[in-house]
């Protein structure tokens, strides 16, 4: 069962939920920054509910500079394993598709402050431009 304030997230903010794979790999796969909220199981994890009411500050103090999802139980085992993010709750930052990394449990708002910005200047590895190598 979904916590209320999970709920809200997608009822009151507007954010996608995502159950089915191939739909959330269209989502994640557009240009610019997107966050996965990967809740968790909400009735064992209590810092769930907490960062549910985080996120949609973390996007306004942001200025929306990315968009936010809250993926699902048919999908978030595939995706915490992929990414490498294994605890939740947990934010999974992509930029144009690629998996820039993640923020797991709840945190301090200064830690927010200090790596989400790093998130959104974060290139993936394979656009960083190439290292020419010396003639021979």
């Amino acid at each position: 069962m979904t916590h209320p304030l999970v709920t809200r997230l997608t009822e009151e903010f507007g954010f996608p939920a995502f159950e089915d794979r191939a739909a959330f790999d269209a989502w994640r796969d557009r240009p610019g920054v997107q966050v996965a909220f990967v809740p968790g199981d909400a009735a064992r994890n209590l810092e769930t509910p907490d960062v549910a009411v985080i996120l949609p500050e973390l996007h306004m103090t942001f200025q929306r500079a990315f968009d936010v999802c809250v993926v699902g139980d048919g999908i978030e085992r595939e995706l915490r394993n992929e990414t490498g993010v294994l605890k939740t709750p947990s934010l999974i930052f992509f930029r144009d598709g690629i998996c820039l990394g993640g923020i797991a449990r709840v945190r301090d708002w200064d830690d927010y402050m200090a790596r989400i910005p790093r998130f959104l200047a974060a290139r993936p590895a394979a656009e960083a431009p190439a290292v020419p190598t010396p003639a021979a």
